[in-house]
């Protein structure tokens, strides 16, 4: 536990250690993102999902010295990071640099990352309203943890790891963030309430076994539907069911697929 306790809150994080942790995740990240390997499994959520971003942006606030450092180190991490993601993947994505069309969407989040950096460092001040700085985080992974859980149980074992990691993050993050013992007691109740209620929902609803997009519009020898008005369907519908949906991130109307 000393360990753990020392990655949040007793390391000497530089600015130079930052801008190595930066292209490191930036790197790997990419490489997730690109080996047929990793995909559709926990190592390439990474590239998808915020479970562990949310890691590294609460280890950058816990080991800044104040609120602007923490402010600062987290923008300049997600700056330096997130298009590194995307340059890493550029030689070997069809469209080129038209891969950047992803980024737009973690752009915003980048500019986010400013504002929950300077608030996140007053988490740790031993103060009632820690929790309510910590608790939107708790809430997400949670989302994440229902979503990886339904992919674990329709397409088992895939994204496994990451329902496990969500979990026990959830759990983690009151006890070594939350300095006042019944704060911490009460972050700790509301991430097993979340986690008990996420497991419910999702071990009760009907699952399917595989999702995936199936095209995108504007792509080489795709249709063009360009607005919501187009409709799609299977020929079989016992097989599933298809969609038509507008993807943020591209800028574009997609084909989206729920296979049983």
């Amino acid at each position: 536990m000393k360990r753990i306790q020392t990655l949040f809150g007793g390391l000497d994080l530089s600015w130079t250690k930052l801008v190595i942790f930066a292209v490191i995740a930036g790197l790997y990240t990419g490489l997730m993102a690109l080996l047929p390997i990793a995909e559709n499994t926990s190592f390439e959520d990474i590239s998808i999902s915020f479970e562990w971003w949310i890691l590294f942006g609460i280890l950058i606030i816990m080991n800044s010295q104040t609120p602007l450092d923490s402010a600062l180190k987290c923008f300049v991490f997600f700056l330096i990071s997130q298009p590194l993601v995307y340059l890493v993947q550029v030689p070997f994505y069809a469209g080129g640099w038209s891969i950047f069309g992803y980024y737009r969407w973690w752009f915003r989040w980048t500019l986010l990352t400013f504002p929950m950096g300077f608030i996140g460092y007053y988490m740790k001040k031993g103060r009632w309203w820690d929790l309510g700085i910590l608790a939107p985080m708790i809430a997400l992974l949670g989302y994440h943890y229902y979503g990886f859980l339904n992919e674990t149980l329709s397409w088992f074992p895939h994204h496994l790891l990451s329902a496990i990691f969500c979990a026990a993050t959830m759990l983690l993050y009151p006890v070594v963030i939350l300095q006042n013992k019944n704060v911490r007691r009460a972050g700790l109740v509301c991430a097993a309430a979340i986690l008990i209620v996420a497991t419910i929902f999702s071990a009760t609803r009907s699952h399917v076994f595989y999702s995936t997009t199936l095209c995108a519009s504007g792509e080489p020898g795709e249709a063009n539907f360009y607005d919501p008005y187009y409709t799609v369907s299977l020929a079989d519908e016992s097989y599933g069911t298809v969609s038509i949906e507008y993807e943020t991130q591209l800028d574009c109307y997609v084909v989206n697929a729920e296979l049983r």
